[in-house]
């Protein structure tokens, strides 16, 4: 039996309570199935995952054919699945079969308010704009309600990193199990802490441009590329260092491809760049 507060198992004597009057609170979606039925199968989650999503605007009713075959009568129901949807105690919307769930989520909107986002999602949102300080707040709001949520924690910590948090990230890193720690968000801090840390032993920019001109100084184009790591412009220093692989592969132990892929823990394995660029790491390595 699920667990949610907006997913119930309704039977005919509870169909009443259950169903008519509550849908005079929220609109109530009741989904008649039954075992043996494959698209039922099919259907079920992404009901469940809807309900979830809607944090309460209705409420997933969830009738077993098998066991209230005459619950499925008086209510008509022909095929299974049959869905219906009951507000205000009266029939409002009803489909069969196992429909995409767009489909599902346009009857939805005709009939249930959509929830707000909640915190978390306000704040990735604001994350995957940068605006880490306008974030901070929301999760940390979050955090104290779902401490050991371990995503919330991760991002929680994505945001103090970035706003300049050093050991308050290092400590909720360092409380996290130790698979988690293998997490993409995880290893992109590290990467990013790494090419922080290295600005502060490099001399001026200019100065390592006039030397990197030429293409002969390795140590001067590696400084470079931690330039424009650090602003974000990270194609002109994936290139960077792409010419110190084709040009003093061996310099310091491989230092340039290391820092790439560095690099691509930063961005992450499906971010085009990566993507690109490992692709253009492998062709001049092989």
């Amino acid at each position: 039996m699920s667990q949610s507060p907006h997913i119930k198992h309704v039977t005919t004597e509870t169909f009443q309570q259950d169903v008519v009057d509550a849908s005079r609170q929220q609109p109530v979606l009741v989904d008649f199935w039954a075992d043996w039925c494959g698209p039922c199968k099919q259907l079920m989650p992404v009901l469940e995952k809807l309900a979830t999503e809607y944090r309460g605007s209705f409420l997933l009713a969830k009738v077993n054919c098998d066991q209230e075959q005459q619950l499925a009568a008086q209510i008509g129901v022909r095929s299974l699945p049959t869905v219906i949807l009951v507000k205000d105690g009266q029939l409002a919307d009803q489909f069969t079969g196992a429909l995409p769930e767009g489909e599902i989520r346009k009857l939805l909107e005709q009939h249930v308010p959509k929830p707000e986002d909640s915190p978390e999602e306000q704040a990735r949102e604001l994350m995957a704009q940068g605006d880490f300080e306008a974030a901070l707040p929301l999760l940390k709001q979050a955090y104290q309600a779902r401490p050991e949520d371990t995503d919330l924690v991760i991002d929680l910590a994505r945001a103090l990193f970035n706003t300049g948090a050093l050991e308050d990230a290092d400590a909720l890193l360092a409380a996290l199990p130790d698979a988690v720690r293998h997490d993409d968000r995880v290893k992109a801090m590290n990467a990013q802490r790494g090419f922080a840390e290295r600005l502060q032993e490099l001399p001026p920019e200019e100065e390592l441009r006039g030397r990197a001109a030429g293409g002969d100084d390795p140590a001067a184009i590696y400084g470079v590329a931690m330039y424009q790591a650090a602003r974000g412009d990270y194609p002109e220093a994936m290139e960077m260092l792409l010419v110190i692989v084709r040009r003093h592969r061996a310099w310091e132990d491989g230092k340039g491809r290391t820092a790439l892929l560095e690099m691509f823990d930063l961005l992450g394995p499906e971010h085009p760049l990566t993507r690109s660029y490992r692709q253009k790491l492998f062709q001049l390595l092989y």
